[in-house]
C-alpha cells in the first residue's frame, strides 16, 4: 500500500469513527431529552381536545376524566410518526456501538480491495439503519395496538398485563438459547467472515451489505428489544442495561455464554412473574 492510499485510509477511518460517535451521541442526547414524548404530538394535526364537562349530581366525574384523557391522546399520524422516530433513534443509540467494528472493518476492507475513491461507508451504514428502521416501524405499530386494547400504559409506556410481560420474558429467554439466535449472533461476532461472504462493490453493494448485516442484527436482538415493553420503553436505565447486554454478547470473547446466561435469567424472571412471585 502506497503512502497516499494509507493516508486516505487513515483519514477516512478517522472521519468514520467521528461520524459514528456523533450519531450515537446525538441519539442518546435525544433520548435523555425525552425523545419528544413529553410534547403533544397532536398539536398541529389533531383536533382540539374536548373541554371537561361540568360536575353533575350523581355522575362519577373521575370516570369521565379518564374518558377525556383517552380522547385527548388519539393515535394520529403525528403521534405515530413521533413514536416511530423514537423507536428508530432508540435503536440507533442501542445498536450502533456494537455495530461500529463491522462498519469500520468494511471501510478498511473496501480500501484495501482497491476500490476507486472512498469506500461507501455511508451506504453501508444506511443499509444497516434501514433494517432497524423497519423493525422500529413494526415496534411502533405494536405499541399502538397494545395501547388501543389497554395492555400498555400510555404515559409509562410499559405493559400492564403480567401474563403478557411474563410471556415476553420467557419468549426472549428461550430465543436467547435457541439455535437461530446462535446463527444470527455468529454473523454479528465475525465481521470479517461476513464481509468476505457478502462483499459487493460500489455504493449499491455497500447498501446491500449493510441491509443484510442489519437483518442479522435484528434477527439476533429483536426479542431483547421487545423487552422494552416490559421494563418501560423510555426507561433510560433499562435501555442502558439492554445496550450493555447486546454489546457484551457481540463483542466480548465469551459473548455467547453471556447471552445464554441472560436467556436463563429472563426465563426465571418471566416464570416468577407468571407465578405471582414478583
Amino acid at each position: 500500500m502506497n503512502a497516499r492510499v494509507e493516508a486516505a485510509l487513515r483519514r477516512h477511518r478517522a472521519i468514520s469513527i467521528g461520524a459514528l460517535i456523533v450519531l450515537t451521541a446525538l441519539a442518546w442526547t435525544w433520548l435523555f431529552s425525552g425523545a419528544g414524548m413529553d410534547m403533544n404530538p397532536q398539536a398541529s394535526l389533531a383536533p382540539p381536545a374536548p373541554k371537561p364537562m361540568p360536575d353533575m349530581p350523581g355522575m362519577d366525574m373521575s370516570h369521565m376524566a379518564g374518558m377525556t384523557m383517552d380522547m385527548a391522546l388519539p393515535w394520529t399520524i403525528g403521534r405515530f410518526a413521533l413514536t416511530f422516530a423514537m423507536w428508530w433513534v432508540m435503536m440507533i443509540a442501542m445498536m450502533l456501538p456494537s455495530a461500529a467494528p463491522t462498519i469500520l472493518l468494511y471501510a478498511r476492507v473496501a480500501t484495501l480491495g482497491g476500490a476507486k475513491g472512498r469506500p461507501a461507508t455511508a451506504s453501508f451504514l444506511a443499509g444497516y439503519l434501514l433494517a432497524w428502521g423497519l423493525y422500529s416501524l413494526a415496534a411502533a405499530t405494536l405499541q399502538m395496538g397494545l395501547e388501543r386494547v389497554a395492555l400498555l400504559a400510555p404515559m409509562e409506556m410499559v405493559v400492564l398485563n403480567r401474563w403478557l410481560a411474563g410471556g415476553l420474558l420467557i419468549a426472549a429467554g428461550l430465543y436467547q438459547v435457541s439455535p437461530l439466535k446462535n446463527i444470527c449472533l455468529r454473523h454479528c461476532r465475525n465481521p470479517a467472515q461476513f464481509l468476505s461472504r457478502h462483499h459487493r462493490p460500489g455504493a449499491a453493494g455497500a447498501l446491500r451489505m449493510g441491509l443484510i448485516h442489519g437483518s442479522y442484527c435484528v434477527g439476533c436482538c429483536w426479542l431483547l428489544m421487545a423487552l422494552l415493553f416490559v421494563g418501560g420503553i423510555m426507561n433510560l436505565a433499562w435501555i442502558a442495561l439492554l445496550t450493555l447486554a447486546v454489546a457484551m454478547e457481540k463483542l466480548l470473547p465469551y459473548g455467547r455464554t453471556i447471552g445464554f446466561l441472560a436467556g436463563i435469567a429472563c426465563i426465571l424472571w418471566g416464570g416468577a412473574m407468571l407465578a405471582g412471585a414478583i
